[in-house]
């Protein structure tokens, strides 16, 4: 069975996501680790098209890579379609979200190909997110952008403290992130959120998960709580004072690795518990928040970072505008 949901995951990956055609060229960028996904990516890409090329990161060397190897640059330069399925790696002076991913995301989109970042997935993700309606998230979506996009402002709370408060402007563009990956376009997989960059965000964030470079398999035995004003942390608390220490580390490694750079709503509805990756578990019903890097090329944001960490509050209530739109983790539309 588990075999049987991989390969079908990646089939609507391939099929439904990509709309791989007859003749495209497909580039597969996949690690040891992760090879059996990068596999079932490659067997699904062939029954379309025979041009598909598949690389596996290790053979070019110790990771993490500090630049993207001539082969594969040639490959992604000459390619319709591109897939990172890897695990993330980085050092703490080269990271492999700068040296390789971002490089091929815009080589990729920026020639009018589609690029699908699949950064840590597992088969698990395999199996559950990419087995997903994306038909019903699609139209949950369109549903969700076309109340936000007019949004002035939006509450998030929940019965774990959370309390925020964020302000928006036309000016920075909502993204949809359905699953349905366009000719110039990006997105990671497995799919399911509308994102932004706010204009200004206060309150309080209690944070039930944080990306697996912090804490193992994503996973907390006690939420953390961070506090915002004006959009940048001002506060971390967590009864490990090590993994605080870690985290204000990364948030202070650029001007602005502490402003949050995205707010998200999650709407993959097919999601029933965390599965400890953020590439999957940000699409979570509810509302994630990221600090640093805003997606500039999407949300039109005017500013960058070198940082980017998502965290994910559970069993959100949300309000655009006065109107409630998810209780308690449900969407009430």
């Amino acid at each position: 069975m588990a075999e049987k949901l991989l390969l079908k995951g990646a089939k609507q990956a391939v099929e439904k996501c990509m709309k791989i055609r007859k003749g495209e060229k497909v580039v597969i960028i996949t690690d040891r680790k992760t090879q059996k996904v990068g596999d079932a990516l490659e067997d699904a890409s062939l029954k379309i098209t025979k041009n598909v090329k598949k690389f596996i990161l290790e053979d070019f060397g110790k990771r993490p890579l500090k630049k993207i190897p001539d082969e594969i640059l040639k490959a992604v330069s000459e390619s319709d379609v591109s897939f990172f399925c890897a695990q993330q790696c980085s050092d703490g002076k080269t990271n492999e979200l700068v040296t390789l991913r971002r490089v091929v995301q815009k080589i990729v989109t920026d020639k009018g190909g589609r690029h699908a970042g699949m950064p840590g997935v597992t088969v698990k993700m395999m199996e559950q997110g990419m087995n997903a309606d994306y038909g019903k998230i699609k139209k949950i979506c369109r549903q969700v952008y076309d109340l936000a996009k007019k949004a002035k402002k939006i509450t998030v709370e929940n019965e774990k403290g959370t309390s925020l408060k964020a302000e928006f402007t036309k000016k920075r563009l909502w993204v949809i992130c359905d699953g349905d990956i366009r000719a110039g376009h990006w997105s990671n997989l497995p799919d399911g959120e509308v994102f932004t960059a706010p204009l200004k965000i206060s309150g309080t964030a209690v944070v039930d998960l944080l990306g697996d470079v912090f804490v193992k398999e994503g996973t907390l035995k006690h939420s953390v709580t961070f506090k915002i004003k004006n959009s940048r942390v001002t506060e971390v608390r967590h009864p490990d004072k090590k993994l605080v220490q870690k985290l204000w580390k990364y948030l202070k490694q650029d001007k602005n690795s502490d402003r949050v750079g995205e707010f998200a709503i999650g709407t993959n509805i097919f999601l029933k518990k965390f599965v400890g990756s953020m590439l999957q578990d940000e699409k979570f019903p509810g509302v994630h928040i990221a600090f640093g890097y805003p997606y500039p090329s999407m949300t039109k944001a005017r500013w960058t970072s070198k940082a980017h960490m998502d965290v994910v509050m559970t069993k959100t209530t949300i309000t655009i505008d006065g109107r409630k739109i998810m209780d308690k983790g449900k969407f009430v539309f």
